[in-house]
Parts: structure tokens; sequence; C-alpha cells
């Protein structure tokens, strides 16, 4: 019944947009033409083309791109004098004046030449259905200001549709098949953000974020940690003269945000602000979880259940200002924070059987946690320009800091027959950890005739990593709980590491060609003050090399190649060998003793774009040694859970992405992708192999009114990790948006997800030699949202941003376990 309805919304959807296209046909004017290239010959494609009238030339009344042949067709409803402008960066505007009467069905224009200009033009217009990806030669940009879903989801949501990204239906992320990447907000990283990508970007407005940039092949200059790539979110900045402020909200049943953009310039000063806020509270989530010991018959099954219940606030908030000393040399400054508070609390019921499914013992357990994680960072850039175009030196320092707390109670009751190695008693842990950074760095870029660019640089980090957990215990049914030194833990993880690149780009004709290298040394010192372990330091030296090529096979094909090699440094998350043992069966904790992780990475990547089809396909291969992993086993009859370097590791994955510009104001794009991934530990005698496959299809119109919607589909296959696999998920979307007033000010939004399913399940596996472990979360997916936007104001300038900052990408951050997000 529900697949039929959803059939069912689909067809009237599809009918809704036909009729709409047949009904804005009426009583229209066809304006048609070719543009070409005076030298060549050929087709100008990806042309802007605007039409005027020729009584009011600042008001466009029609604005498209040619094909890549140059051609283009657009109707128009209205009558009277008009002026065609086709406009191509670098070449001379070309316009052309042409009548249309009441009786005219087609006005061709026929063959229009254009010529190369001295100079090179400011800028492109805006076109109606822009492209929303763009390739470069080492990176891929998603638009998310022109996809109006922008409109109504998150950030998170918005992943989903990028190429190269995937997105589970447990929120984990993954680049080109790997949850090894980091995020960097405008081209600044923070290791709080990579830690806990999925709770900050379902947390954030997709409204506040102009596009997201996909860096598969880092080059020499980026730090050699991160082994899938770099994610790197672009937030919106000003667009006309004068100021602007835009004011934005959003309530549904399970959150409520708000926020505001502003930016102003006086003179050669720039400043913008961005703040949102969001207070969340969720329906309760089960899990059910299942445990068989293959060892034991007297303590064979351990069956778990779990009632929680979460909510919490996220804010976030930045400040960037620029300031132009002269024409060659720019100042600037940002200043960022974002967090959050979540809180919970949770019932359960634990019982262990033995072979016959004889109860053995049993306990209840209750608890609550309260919580703080936030990250706030400032950075200054000093930017030298020189006369030579494409020379720059620039001189840059950042700090940063991610203080977290956590306090969290776990209390026990109705124990029978609980065994005395579970140390059963009320618990309480009350954990501090932080990461603080200082950075300093100089780039140095020039290029070298018409075809050549060297760039070099280097770069000092200070990194100082402490956790402080400390754990009490109280007897049971009592609130009196002393602190246990021997079971607590202050740990520090302190870090020096000097780097230095060269890169070398070469541009000739229709062949791009970029090699670089990097050296850096790293030295650790590890100090226990309390808790087991013992103190060391130890010095790395690593050489990362990079090398990537493309070909541009027309003026819309090109053909990217690019091998790079990645390290990864473990960060404290995974280190910090403090014991959690919330849980007495199932305890987890870090592990001081890992090594660094170091992967090979090759691509190769075709992409097709037009102002009809757009196609991306990436094919890339990843082999590592001493990959890092989440690793567990059965001691005692009690889970552990730390982690590993697992030895070998083998991803190929194959990512597809098409985007269909069907009319002007319809759009259909598809995102998918096909993996394989083979994961070796010989240490520990675990195995394991897979495919995993996932789709998004999402479909959007745009209808008279300025009523905008789309419906979007997607769903994956069980994920494929060293002792198992995650779950399979699938969800739906709809939304609608509308501008309003001069200038699209106004814009009113509406949306719904898994509307037809109030509860989901999903389901885990994890495997050992001596055990398998089944797990079951239902939760609600369901949302029903309403957005408002208004700006006011108007602007010209956006903040500049120097042209090299630092980007820290060093670390292998944590998988993250805050829960402060939300969404609309």
């Amino acid at each position: 019944m529900k697949f039929k309805l959803i059939v069912t919304t689909i067809m009237l959807f599809s009918a809704l947009t036909v009729s709409a296209q047949n009904t804005s046909s009426a009583n229209t004017t066809t304006i048609k033409g070719t543009l070409i290239d005076s030298a060549t010959n050929k087709g100008e494609s990806f042309a802007t083309i605007n039409i005027v009238s020729k009584n009011a030339p600042n008001v466009s009344v029609k604005m498209a791109v040619t094909d890549d042949s140059g051609k283009f067709s657009e109707k128009i409803s209205v009558r009277g004098d008009f002026i065609l402008i086709a406009s191509v960066i670098g070449k001379k505007t070309v316009t052309k004046e042409f009548s249309v009467n009441e009786t005219d069905k087609t006005v061709d224009l026929g063959t229009l030449h254009i010529s190369d200009d001295v100079q090179q033009l400011g800028g492109a217009m805006v076109v109606a259905q822009k492209p929303l990806v763009k390739v470069d030669l080492d990176k891929l940009e998603y638009s998310v200001e022109d996809d109006p879903d922008s409109k109504t989801n998150s950030t998170l949501e918005m992943l989903r549709k990028v190429p190269m990204v995937t997105v589970d239906g447990e929120d984990n992320i993954q680049v080109n098949g790997s949850s090894s990447f980091k995020v960097h907000i405008n081209g600044k990283p923070n290791n709080m953000i990579s830690q806990n990508p999925s709770d900050v970007l379902k947390s954030m407005p997709a409204n506040t974020i102009k596009k997201i940039e996909v860096i598969t092949n880092p080059g020499a200059k980026y730090d050699a940690e991160g082994t899938s790539g770099i994610l790197n979110i672009i937030t919106v900045g000003g667009g006309f003269e004068g100021y602007t402020a835009t004011f934005r909200a959003g309530v549904s049943n399970i959150a409520l945000n708000g926020g505001v953009y502003a930016s102003i310039k006086k003179g050669n000063l720039t400043i913008s602000t961005n703040y949102s806020y969001t207070r969340n509270k969720r329906p309760p989530f089960y899990i059910d979880t299942y445990r068989e010991n293959y060892e034991s018959n007297s303590e064979k099954y351990l069956l778990t259940h779990q009632t929680s219940n979460n909510s919490g606030n996220f804010q976030y908030g930045n400040i960037d200002a620029s300031y132009e000393i002269d024409t060659l040399r720019l100042l600037s400054m940002s200043f960022g924070m974002f967090g959050g508070n979540p809180t919970s609390s949770r019932d359960g019921f634990t019982e262990m059987q033995d072979n016959n499914s004889n109860p053995v013992y049993s306990y209840s357990q209750n608890g609550n946690s309260k919580s703080s994680w936030y990250s706030i960072d400032g950075s200054v850039d000093y930017q030298r320009s020189f006369k030579t175009k494409g020379r720059l030196l620039t001189f840059s320092y950042r700090i940063s800091t991610n203080p977290e707390t956590a306090d969290a109670y776990s209390r026990y009751s109705d124990d029978v027959n609980v065994p005395a190695i579970l140390q059963l008693s009320n618990r309480r842990s009350n954990d501090e950890q932080s990461t603080t950074e200082h950075t300093f760095q100089a780039d140095y870029t020039t290029p070298i005739g018409k075809l050549h660019t060297i760039e070099t640089g280097a770069k000092y980090i200070i990194r100082d990593n402490v956790s402080n957990d400390k754990y009490y215990s109280a007897p049971l049914n009592t609130e009196n709980f002393q602190y246990i030194d021997s079971m607590s833990s202050h740990y520090k993880h302190l870090n020096d590491i000097l780097a230095a690149y060269a890169g070398y780009t070469l541009k000739y004709k229709k062949v791009s060609l970029k090699a670089g290298v990097r050296y850096e040394h790293t030295s650790q010192d590890i100090e226990y003050i309390v808790g087991l372990g013992k103190n060391f330091n130890v010095a790395l030296n690593d050489i990362v090399p990079s090398l990537s090529a493309g070909i541009k096979l027309s003026d819309t094909k090109n053909l990217r190649f690019g091998y790079n090699m990645r390290i990864q440094r473990p960060s404290i998350y995974y280190l910090n060998p403090y014991v959690n043992i919330t849980n007495p069966v199932n305890i987890s904790y870090g592990n001081p003793d890992l090594k660094t992780q170091k992967a090979h990475v090759f691509n190769v990547n075709y992409s097709s774009f037009t102002a009809k089809l757009s196609i991306n396909v990436s094919l890339s291969y990843h082999f590592g040694s001493n990959s890092i992993d989440r690793i567990s086993f059965i001691k005692d009859n009690v889970q552990h859970n730390t982690y590993a370097n697992i030895g070998q590791s083998n991803i190929t994955v194959f990512n597809f992405y098409t985007n269909w510009n069907i009319t002007p104001k319809t759009r259909i794009n598809l995102n998918s992708r096909l993996s394989y991934s083979d994961f070796d530990n010989d240490a520990s005698n675990l195995h394991n192999s897979g495919w995993n496959a996932d789709a998004f299809v999402g479909i959007q119109h745009t209808f008279p009114l300025k009523i905008r919607a789309s419906m979007n589909v997607g769903g994956m296959t069980p994920g494929i990790n060293l002792q198992g696999r995650s779950s399979a998920f699938h969800y739906y979307t709809l939304s609608v948006n509308r501008s309003f007033l001069k200038e699209d000010r106004l814009s009113i939004g509406i949306s719904a997800r898994n509307f037809l399913n109030r509860q989901m399940s999903q389901k885990s596996v994890t495997e050992g030699v001596n055990f398998r472990y089944e797990g079951k979360a239902t939760y609600s997916q369901y949302a029903i949202g309403f957005n408002i936007n208004y700006r006011l104001g108007n602007l010209k300038a956006s903040v500049k941003k120097a042209s090299r900052t630092i980007v820290n990408d060093d670390v292998k951050s944590g998988e993250g376990s805050s829960s402060g997000g939300g969404e609309n």
C-alpha cells in the first residue's frame, strides 16, 4: 500500500510537471540562433544569452546558455523590441536587436559571431539553469546555492547529492568509498568538525552554504593525512554594493532553528558574519542486541534492550573580515565557532542465557548524561600580490581549540546472580578532552612563462592533545560516588610537526599536469599523568608524492588521472587508553600503540558538462597497510572494543553522476556508487570482503508563480567493514518553496521526509573468531518542516580571502559520539 502511494505521488508530480510545461508554452515566441567563434568557426558552448527589453535594458526578460554546439532556443511570452546580449569570459560581447510581434511563433536570429577580447571580462552572468557540478584538475565542485533543495534541507542531506560522497542510514559519511577524510570550512580545517561531521552538518542549514568541493587529489600543499580526500565547504558571501542581511527560521516536528547572515563594506574594509542556532528533541529510539559466545555453553547468549532519548542544541557562527591595504596587498582575518550541548537519558535490561536459553544472570540499567563540545578558531592571512599575474606570497597564522566535556551516570538495579567479575556498581564518568593548535605557514607561487607554475611553502604546527577522564563508583542503590584513581586516566599527547612542499604545474594547450612532493617530520611526546602506561616519544619522517594529469577532450569533456600517497596519524580519540565501562558487558578504550596509517590512491575521472546533460564518472583504487579500524573481541565473556592497525585494506570504487536539464525549469539528477572492499588482519585471523552500492535520484521543477518543488529518493545496501556489515537503508523526501517580493527577497518552504514510515529499523552484524554480535536499532526518520528566509539590503563586495591559507589535514579523527545537532 505504501509503495503504491509513493508511485502515485511520483506520477502525480510528473503529471503536474507536464501540465505546467504545456500551460506555459501557450502564447509564447521561440527565440533561437547559433553563436560561432569567429576564429575557429566552431560553436561557442556555455555562452551566456541574456534577452532584455530595449526600453529597459537593465531588466532581463530571459536568460540561458548555449549548448555544446553553440545553439540556443528560448521562449518568451511578451511582445515588443528586444536586445540579445551574448557574453563569454575573455571575448567581446555580442548584441543583436530584434522585435517580436503578436503573430510571431519563432524568431530566428541566424548565426552570430563572437571574437576574442584583449581585456578579460569581469565575470559571467547568472544563468537560469546553472550547472550544479564543475570539475577541475584536482577537485570537483557542487553548487549548493543553485540547488532549490538548499532552501529546506540540512547540509548533510545535500551531501547525498554530491558526486563521490555517500551518507548511509546512520548518517555516516564516506568520500570515495572511505571514511578517512577531512572537512574544511572556507578552506580552513578543524579537528572537531572532522570528528563529528554528521552531527555538525545535519545541524547546519544548507542555505548558508555556497558550494561543496570534493578534493580527491590533494596536492603537495595539503598535509599528507586524510586518505580519501577533503570536503571543503564554502559558506555564502556577499553579492551587491552597500550592505545585506538575511534572516532565516525553521520549525519541524523534531527541531527549531534560526539564524542571520550580514555583510557590510566601508572603504577598503569588508566584514561579514553568520550565525545559526538549532534546538532539537528527537523521538525515542530503541536498540536490541544479541550476542553469541561460541566458546561457552554456561554463558552462551547475551540479550539487551535499551530505550534512549536525546535532545540538545547546536550553534554555529563566524566573522570574516578583509582589508585591502592597496591593490597588491590584502589582509584577511576570520574567527569562528561551532558546537553543542546534548543531553540524553536511557533505560535498559540485560540478560545472560545458557545454551538452553535459560537465564543465568540479569540486571536493569538507567542513566543520563550531559555534555558539551565546541570548536573555536581564529586566523589571519597576509597576501602580497605582484604585477606578474599569478605570483603570490602569503603568510598565515592560525589558532584553534576544541574543548569537550561529558558527565555521565549509570545506575543498576534488579540484579540477579550477577558475577563478581562485572564489578556491578553505580558509576559516573566525568571526561574532559581538548586539542589546541598553533600553526605558522608561508606559501609562494609564481608562473614561469605562460605554461609553467611552481609553488612552494613551509609549515610548523604545535598541537597539544589532553584527555582527563575521572571515574567514580558508588554502591548499588546509593549516590555516594567516590573517585577511583586506578580506573581514571590523565593523558597528554604532544606533537610538533614541520613540513615543506614543492609543486609544479604545466598547462599546454589541452593538457594539464600537476606534480608535487611533501616532506613531513613529526615529533610526538606521550605522557601518562594518571593511569597505566609508560611515557615515550617518537620521531617520524614521511615523504609524500602526488601526481595528477588532465586532458581537455573538447570544450565540454575532460579526462583526469591522479595518484597520491596519503598518511594518517591517529588522533587522541583513537589513542586514549581510558576504559569506558558504562556497559559492564561491552567496554571500549583506545590504543596508544597505534602506528601511522599509509595508503596509495589511484583514480581516473571522465566528465562531460553541457547545458542539457552533465556526466561525471570516476574509478579509484585504494590500497594501504596499517589501516586503523575498530576491532572487537570477547575476553572473560566481556566484549572489548578498541582500535588496531588491521593490516591490509583494498577498496575499489566506481562513481557515476548525471544531471539532465530536461527543460529550463526541470532537472533530474542521479548520484550513485558501487564499491568492493577487502580487509585482512592476519594477527587476529580476521578477513572480510564484499560489495556495497548506493544511489540517489532527484527531480526538481519550477512551476509558475516562482514555485519550486523537488522529490528525492535514495538508498544503500549493507556496508562492509573488517568484522561484519552495517545496515541497509532507504529514504525519500518532498519539498516545495516559493519566492516573493522584488529580487526574491522572501522565500518560504515546506519539506517532508519518510512521511509514510513513522518507524525504521536498521540491523548490523559484527563477527569475531569466537562470537557473533547482532544489533537492531528502531527509530523515527519522519520529519515535516517549515522554513522562511528574508533578505534586506544590497552589497556588491564579498569578503576577500587570501589565495593561500592554513590547511591542517594531518590527523585521523574519531568517529565522534556527540549528538548536539538537529535538523529541520
